[in-house]
C-alpha cells in the first residue's frame, strides 16, 4: 500500500473513531452505570411470557472504523437454552477460539476484506493459512464472501461476535 493511501486509511478511521466517541458520549448509555435499565426491561418481557426461569437478552447498536452501522437484539427463554443440544454451539466456538481467526474477523471488519489484502498483513501465517482460517469462519458463518473475494462478517453476527468478545473477557 502505498504512503499517500495508508495515511488517508489512518485519517478515516481516526475520523470514525473520534465520531464513535462523541456519539457514546452523548446519546449511549453507560455500560458500567448502576442503571439496570435493559435487565429491567427483560423481566417485564418475561413476566408477560410467564418465563418462571428467565431469560437471556443481548444487544448492541455498532459503528465500525469502516462506517457501516449495525443495530441488534435477540433473547432467548433459559429454558430454550437448557434444554437445546449445547454441542451444536461447538464448531462455531471452536472457530473463534484460534488467535489467528479472531485476527482476521477483526481485520474484516476493520476493512480488509480480501485473502490479499489479509495476506499482507504479520503474523496471520501463508497464504494457504489464511485460506484455512477464512474457510473454517465461513463454514460456521461467521464470515461470508461476497464479490471478487471479498469477505465480510454477516450483518446478524456483527453484535453476537462483539458480545462474544465482551462475555470472555476478565469481568
Amino acid at each position: 500500500m502505498e504512503l499517500e493511501e495508508r495515511v488517508a486509511e489512518l485519517e478515516r478511521r481516526m475520523a470514525a473513531l473520534e465520531g464513535a466517541d462523541r456519539v457514546r458520549d452523548e446519546a449511549a448509555p453507560d455500560p458500567g452505570a448502576s442503571d439496570f435499565w435493559a435487565l429491567e426491561g427483560l423481566k417485564k418481557q418475561l413476566a408477560q411470557h410467564e418465563a418462571a426461569d428467565g431469560g437471556v437478552l443481548y444487544t448492541g447498536a455498532v459503528r465500525l472504523p469502516t462506517g457501516e452501522r449495525y443495530e441488534w437484539q435477540t433473547g432467548q427463554f433459559t429454558e430454550a437454552l437448557l434444554d437445546g443440544d449445547w454441542s451444536e454451539a461447538a464448531d462455531s466456538f471452536a472457530a473463534l477460539g484460534h488467535p489467528v481467526r479472531l485476527r482476521l474477523l477483526r481485520e474484516i471488519l476493520g476493512g480488509r476484506r480480501t485473502a490479499a489484502e489479509l495476506a499482507a498483513l504479520d503474523e496471520v501465517g501463508t497464504t494457504g493459512q489464511i485460506y484455512h482460517h477464512l474457510r473454517h469462519l465461513t463454514g460456521t458463518g461467521w464470515l461470508h464472501t461476497t464479490a471478487r473475494g471479498r469477505y465480510e462478517v454477516p450483518p446478524g453476527r456483527v453484535v453476537p461476535l462483539f458480545v462474544v468478545l465482551a462475555a470472555a473477557r476478565p469481568a
